[in-house]
C-alpha cells in the first residue's frame, strides 16, 4: 500500500496531537519531515504524555515526525509531500500557505488561517493566482462534532422552522484562561486576538447552521480576571497547570497580554435572525452551549455537557433528548478530531465534499476581526461592502463548481 506523505510546519501541542489521531485512523501515514526550530509538541508525537493537556499517554503510539529542515522550502523540495500540515503561530501562516500553493502541495491548516482582514484579502488574492480553493483546508474541527451534525440534520428536515435567534457561549476553565495569558496567544499580533483565535469555531457553526452571513456586528468586553489587582489569588496548581510553548511567559495577572478575558458579540444575519454570543476566560464549570429558536421548535445543547434537546414550539413534546460520549481516550473535541481525519482523507482519496472550507474559514474569520473592531471603536459595523468585495474575488461560485 502506498502511503501518503505527511510534512509539518509549526509542530506544537496541536499538531502533535493531530499526528496521534490521523495515525490511529489512516494506518497507511509516513510523517516525513517537519520545519520547528522548537518542536514543544515532538513528545506528543513520540508517544510520551504532557502534564496539563489531558491527554491519556496510555493512548498514544511512538510516531517519527521524519527529518527536521530549516525551512519550508527545503522540506517541499526533499520530499514528495501529499500532505502539508501548517500548526505555526497565526501570524506565519499566510507566508506558509504561499510557499506551499506556489509548489502545488495540499495543504492543511490550522485555524484561524489569517490574522487580520488584510492578510484575509491577500490570501484571496493567493487563491484566485493559484487555482482556487481546492488545494487549502482548515482545521474548524467542530463542524465534525455528531452534536453539531445531528443540529444540521434536524434544520434541514424542518423541525426547527424559520430560524429567529441564537444564545451561544464558549466559556473556558481558569487554567485554560491562564494559558492563553501566558503563551503567544496572548499578543494580538501574533494571534489576532482571542474572538479571533479561540472563538472563531463558533462563529463558524451558527453562520453554517443560518447559511448566511452577519451583515451587522457590535460587540462589548474587556479584562477584568486577568489584571494585576487580581493577583492575590494565583495558584500555581490552576494558573500554570497548561504548559505554553513559543514565547510564553510565566506571568498570568501581572503580564504584558492585550486580549480580552471575556466579551459579548451581537450579531444580525442578512434575513434579521440575530446571535447573541458570550466568551469568558475563568468559568470553573465550564459549557460550550447554544439555543436555537425558531418559529416551530427550540433546539439546545452543550459541547461539554454533551447533550442535544429539541422541543415543539406549539406542544411542548420533546422531540429529541439525546447524549453523546466517545470511546476513545485520545479524542479532545467531542469526538470531532478523529472525524475530521477521517473525512479529510476521504476528501483526498476521493474527492468527497467535506463539511468546512477554508473560505467558511475566512468569513468566520472576518467576522471575529469586525467584531474586536465594533469592541474597540464601540460602534456598530455594517459589513456589506466588506461581503461585496469577499465575493468579487468570485470563488464560492469556483468552489462550488468543484
Amino acid at each position: 500500500m502506498k502511503k501518503i506523505r505527511i510534512g509539518i510546519i509549526g509542530l506544537g501541542y496541536r499538531i502533535g496531537y493531530l499526528t496521534q489521531v490521523i495515525a490511529s485512523v489512516v494506518p497507511e501515514v509516513e510523517f516525513v519531515g517537519y520545519v520547528d526550530p522548537n518542536p514543544c509538541g515532538m513528545p506528543l508525537v513520540e508517544g510520551e504524555g504532557v502534564v496539563g493537556l489531558n491527554i491519556d499517554p496510555n493512548s498514544l503510539k511512538k510516531l517519527d515526525a521524519g527529518i527536521q529542515y530549516d525551512t519550508l522550502e527545503i522540506l517541499i523540495e526533499n520530499q514528495d509531500l501529499d500532505l502539508l500540515m501548517i500548526g505555526s503561530p497565526n501570524h506565519l501562516h499566510l507566508e506558509h500557505i504561499r510557499i506551499a500553493l506556489e509548489f502545488g502541495v495540499k495543504t492543511f491548516s490550522e485555524k484561524p488561517v489569517v490574522i487580520d482582514e488584510a492578510q484575509t484579502f491577500e490570501l484571496l488574492d493567493l487563491l484566485t493566482k493559484h487555482g482556487g480553493t481546492d488545494r487549502l483546508m482548515i482545521g474548524l474541527v467542530l463542524r465534525y462534532a455528531p452534536l453539531y451534525r445531528d443540529l444540521i440534520k434536524i434544520r434541514d428536515e424542518g423541525i426547527l422552522g424559520n430560524i429567529t435567534s441564537v444564545e451561544a457561549s464558549e466559556h473556558i476553565m481558569p487554567y485554560h484562561g491562564a494559558f492563553f495569558m501566558r503563551d503567544w496567544r496572548r499578543y494580538s499580533k501574533y494571534s489576532g486576538g482571542f474572538m479571533l483565535e479561540k472563538c472563531c469555531h463558533d462563529l463558524d457553526l451558527y453562520q453554517g447552521l443560518m447559511g448566511k452571513r452577519p451583515m451587522r456586528v457590535a460587540s462589548f468586553g474587556g479584562r477584568r480576571t486577568f489584571v494585576p489587582e487580581a493577583a492575590n489569588i494565583n495558584d500555581n496548581e490552576v494558573y500554570h497547570y497548561k504548559p505554553s510553548g513559543w514565547n510564553g511567559t510565566d506571568n498570568v495577572f501581572n503580564g504584558d497580554a492585550d486580549i480580552i478575558d471575556y466579551q459579548t458579540a451581537i450579531l444580525e444575519y442578512e434575513d434579521g435572525e440575530n446571535l447573541c454570543f458570550h466568551t469568558n476566560l475563568n468559568v470553573p464549570d465550564e459549557f460550550r452551549r447554544f439555543c436555537v429558536i425558531g418559529a416551530k421548535g427550540m433546539a439546545e445543547g452543550d459541547f461539554v455537557r454533551n447533550y442535544f434537546k429539541v422541543t415543539d414550539a406549539r406542544s411542548g413534546e420533546r422531540l429529541v433528548d439525546k447524549t453523546y460520549k466517545t470511546n476513545s481516550a485520545l479524542s479532545q473535541h467531542y469526538g470531532a478530531d478523529e472525524q475530521m481525519i477521517e473525512d479529510i482523507f476521504a476528501h483526498m482519496k476521493t474527492g468527497a465534499n467535506l463539511p468546512v472550507s477554508i473560505l467558511d474559514g475566512l468569513e468566520a474569520g472576518l467576522t471575529a476581526i469586525k467584531l474586536d473592531e465594533a469592541r474597540k471603536t464601540r460602534r456598530v459595523i455594517d459589513l456589506s461592502e466588506m461581503w461585496q468585495r469577499f465575493d468579487s474575488y468570485n470563488l464560492r461560485n469556483e468552489e462550488a463548481a468543484q
